[in-house]
């Protein structure tokens, strides 16, 4: 029997893994979209008469995200629901009418995980352990509220322990297991919502590996930001940014808070049912360009926060290797089609870089580091491939000393293998 289940609930990917003997496995879920190792964090709800006037039929994953393309009008879709974790503003969204707290949201989709592993679910785990950012995504996150929130959302599920770790602590333990000598490691963690450092020292004492935590350090900035960024430079002048309406004798502009929204794609299916995008469409009537806000309204009514979502992932990617490279989001036709150049994108992010390094600079003043005592240094997660950011750890650390890999995989396994631990409380996230 596994002892504990290691749950990596990330803001764009979700991954279990068990602690078996010596070794972990991840969790495997099979769904209408097939069998993966990871799943989307994302939901969709659909009415469907076979189950009842009342009853929701629900898929998670990429089932869910199938199920809103073929349904755009009938399905309501909800991703990267971590990012309201910390956030005493939000109260919870309507869903077909009822409205979902976020600890609702979280148990729905453990509930579609454990249905999509079916056999593999472990039963009668003894512990299961929670990764947890250093620093949660928002404005002004409250940890403690997140903690309460998934606390509840847990306990309806009977685990006998639960335990939190941060996130990159996690993923140093499982890239700890290959080290052949003693090392202080760093490790960086790049989300999609949050970034966070870990500086971990590894001994091997008695042919046991021991680790002492050395400090920690986060900010609520990774790869949404930089989407946000491209969102808000490319797409947003072209549905209103900027443009003007008149208020009696003014002239004024549109609230650039409609933008905001806007530009974290995540966030159109809780805007669409704000006051905020009721007051938006009365703006129209008033517009010196309404075209550009009637746009903006289709492509919230639309739900297009999804295509918009592969566009700015596809071109992201692109641009990880190639100088320039094409941004194409259908919906606004050849408003939609234009050439990124790297060197743009990079001064768009700059801000975000510099927060970034700064939660660096945090990790290794706080602790008394210089570069030069750390002996490995191991970056994680897909932001890590941005040029801009793989700069900020090659200018400090000597390349031979940087290693990456395990994106998907790393943050699951190694809670599963701190589960293993008799000493559990010395890795819990206070």
């Amino acid at each position: 029997m596994a002892q504990a289940l290691g749950f990596d609930f990330g803001t764009t990917n979700t991954v279990m893994a068990l602690a078996e003997g010596s070794g972990t496995r991840s969790l495997s879920f099979t769904s209408s979209a097939g069998t993966s190792d990871s799943m989307r964090t994302a939901l969709s709800f659909m009415k469907d008469p076979q189950l009842g006037a009342a009853a929701l039929k629900v898929e998670a994953g990429q089932a869910a995200i199938r199920a809103f393309i073929d349904n755009p009008g009938d399905c309501r879709f909800l991703q990267s629901i971590k990012t309201f974790a910390a956030s005493a503003l939000f109260q919870g969204t309507l869903v077909h009418g009822k409205r979902q707290a976020f600890e609702d949201l979280m148990e729905v989709l453990v509930r579609r995980l454990k249905a999509y592993a079916g056999d593999g679910w472990p039963e009668g785990v003894k512990r299961i352990v929670t990764g947890r950012p250093v620093h949660f995504a928002g404005a002004d996150p409250d940890p403690t509220l997140a903690t309460q929130r998934y606390n509840e959302a847990l306990s309806r599920f009977s685990f006998p322990e639960v335990h939190y770790v941060y996130e990159p602590v996690a993923a140093a333990f499982y890239f700890a297991q290959n080290l052949k000598e003693d090392a202080l490691v760093l490790v960086a963690d790049f989300g999609g919502g949050t970034t966070d450092y870990s500086l971990v020292r590894f001994e091997t004492v008695a042919g046991r590996l021991r680790a002492t935590p050395i400090g920690h350090s986060g900010v609520g900035v990774a790869g949404d930001h930089f989407d946000a960024r491209i969102v808000d430079n490319l797409v947003a002048p072209e549905i209103g940014k900027g443009s003007m309406f008149k208020s009696f004798d003014k002239v004024l502009e549109v609230p650039s808070s409609y933008y905001a929204n806007f530009s974290r794609w995540n966030q159109l299916s809780i805007f669409k049912t704000t006051k905020e995008f009721a007051e938006l469409k009365k703006l129209v009537r008033s517009s010196l360009e309404p075209e550009k806000l009637e746009a903006f309204i289709d492509l919230i009514e639309h739900d297009e926060g999804y295509p918009l979502y592969q566009a700015v992932s596809a071109t992201k990617m692109a641009l990880s290797t190639a100088e320039a490279a094409e941004f194409n989001f259908a919906p606004l036709g050849n408003a939609g089609r234009k050439t990124v150049r790297r060197a743009d994108f990079e001064t768009w992010i700059a801000d975000d870089l510099a927060r970034i390094e700064a939660a660096l600079d945090d990790v290794l003043d706080k602790t008394g580091t210089a570069a030069t005592d750390i002996d490995r240094v191991f970056l994680t997660g897909g932001t890590s491939f941005v040029p801009a950011v793989r700069r900020i750890f090659t200018r400090r650390f000597d390349g031979g000393r940087i290693e990456t890999g395990g994106e998907l995989l790393s943050i699951a396994h190694g809670l599963a293998l701190i589960g293993e631990r008799d000493d559990i409380e010395q890795w819990t996230a206070r």
